[in-house]
């Protein structure tokens, strides 16, 4: 259960209305994520527009982004993140093969991965587990193929999302029902790491049957 009350668009501030109008425009409906900051509408307004602006299309692409945000999310044990980037993924045309074989460093050794999406996701993982000792020949080879402003949207990407899953953990957002015909990928292929998390994908895979 959420730690706070969802703010339903009829009662939402001006400022949060807009950012649920944005929200619905992009995915289609408002998450339970942008609900919880109507709380705080000037803070959700300025939050959510730098979210808005990486789920485009930028000096780096929304596709590269995805597997950025799994990476770092699913690396962070965030299934509310996961799940809906799964489907966001798929969307964009990333496989479910391809999606599985981001756990550990499979992708490293896939016939799903091009050598530059390699680079970026060993990056991922270094910024997430030890960001102050990311060895140098990983920078080399992620500036093989990215100039020093697309390594800057990758690493503003990796950061963001690890920033939204601990808010909504530590929150206690829910995954919306809607999401409840969804596969898990990610969480099937590599079980959660702790035992919220582990709950979190033990619930929905119960409401499942």
């Amino acid at each position: 259960m959420a730690h706070l009350p969802y703010v339903e668009y009829e009662d939402a501030h001006p400022l949060q209305k807009k950012v649920c109008d944005d929200a619905k425009a992009r995915f289609e409906m408002i998450l339970n994520i942008f609900k919880i900051t109507g709380h705080a509408p000037e803070m959700s307004e300025k939050m959510w527009d730098i979210f808005f602006e990486i789920l485009k299309e930028g000096q780096i692409s929304w596709y590269d982004k995805e597997l950025l945000i799994l990476k770092a999310t699913k690396m962070g044990d965030c299934f509310y993140c996961v799940t809906q980037h799964e489907a966001v993924s798929e969307r964009l045309g990333i496989s479910k093969e391809k999606q599985a074989d981001i756990i550990g460093v499979e992708y490293r050794f896939s016939p799903h991965y091009k050598p530059n999406e390699v680079a970026i996701l060993d990056l991922c993982g270094h910024v997430v587990l030890n960001p102050e000792n990311i060895p140098q020949e990983v920078w080399d080879k992620v500036k093989e193929y990215y100039d020093d402003g697309q390594i800057v949207e990758i690493v503003a990407t990796i950061g963001a999302y690890l920033q939204v899953s601990k808010f909504g953990d530590a929150l206690g957002v829910e995954l919306e029902d809607v999401w409840g015909g969804h596969e898990p990928v990610l969480f099937a292929a590599e079980a959660p790491t702790s035992k919220v998390a582990q709950a979190h994908y033990d619930h929905f895979m119960e409401s499942k049957n």
